[in-house]
């Protein structure tokens, strides 16, 4: 089978509402653009300015209008937030970039005491509006770590969406007790969370609910699966059906990957991240692969 090599489009796998802001679901990931090799070290290498700018923009060129970040993103000398501003602003009209809040890394690069407190999130946010050049951020996602109560955080920045500070709201890295809990507090227009294929009960869980809910379900380490934030880790060799279906079309696993995961439902968003204008190509490239039922057979049962 052969694969077209026209310029791929991110509108090619169709769209999707975080609340009333429609985005194409292939979207980009801003973590690993500050920097080349792992990310969020104190010791991570800078990537050149100049580059990250051109991947950016070359994004947006190619129909991406949904960018993920946040303020945790950053290197010795460059941060995602300000590279968007950067690369972006005055910003197109249909871009929405969406952040979050809730980790903290002190200017050395080193993880500090997560925000808990209305006063610490919100200084979050603000640091997010300063970055980036906003008066509003179009969507926030609290992060969480463990598995306790989300209620306050979820209510403090549920205040300053009433305030205008925020547009809409979502969670990462959360179970189903806790978007339970949040929608008790204030609507939640995304799910970010780890999924991929081979990904666990309790996130396929969370696929499911998101679906019922019109939620979007927004995976993370879609193609780096173990490697988290290291990127792609195939030091135990890269999964069969993968590799297969990749020979198959002619394309390469990271591909696969990701035309997998957005077939999971027209409610999951894609945001792989990469600093290589020829990964990003690729990664675009995946909305319009399609993957048939014997493909998707093999990739679940290899």
């Amino acid at each position: 089978m052969t694969t077209t090599q026209q310029t791929p489009d991110a509108a090619a796998a169709g769209t999707w509402t975080l609340g009333d802001l429609r985005v194409n679901r292939i979207g980009f990931g801003t973590m690993r653009l500050p920097q080349r090799g792992p990310a969020l070290r104190p010791d991570a290498v800078p990537r050149d300015r100049g580059q990250a700018v051109a991947v950016l923009r070359a994004a947006v060129d190619l129909g991406v209008n949904h960018l993920d970040t946040a303020a945790f993103y950053f290197s010795p000398l460059l941060s995602a937030n300000e590279l968007i501003n950067r690369a972006l602003a005055p910003y197109p009209d249909d871009l929405v970039i969406t952040t979050k809040v809730g980790p903290h890394r002190t200017a050395d690069g080193h993880w500090g005491e997560h925000a808990r407190s209305p006063q610490a999130l919100r200084g979050q946010v603000e640091e997010n509006l300063r970055q980036l050049g906003r008066d509003h951020l179009d969507v926030v996602n609290l992060r969480v770590i463990g598995s306790d109560s989300v209620a306050e955080r979820f209510g403090a920045l549920a205040e300053l969406r009433e305030a205008g500070l925020i547009r809409h709201l979502g969670l990462s890295n959360v179970g189903p007790a806790q978007l339970a809990e949040a929608l008790t507090v204030a609507p939640v227009v995304c799910v970010q969370n780890p999924y991929g294929i081979g990904a666990s009960a309790e996130q396929e869980e969370m696929l499911r609910l998101c679906g019922e809910r019109g939620i979007a379900f927004v995976p993370f380490y879609a193609i780096a699966g173990a490697g988290r934030e290291r990127g792609t880790d195939l030091a135990g060799g890269e999964h069969e059906g993968v590799l297969a279906v990749a020979r198959e079309h002619g394309v390469s696993p990271a591909r696969v990957r990701l035309a997998w995961t957005l077939r999971r439902g027209p409610h999951v968003l894609a945001i792989p991240g990469t600093g290589a204008l020829d990964h990003l190509t690729d990664n675009v490239a995946a909305g319009a692969l399609h993957l048939s039922p014997a493909d998707l057979t093999h990739l679940t049962t290899s």
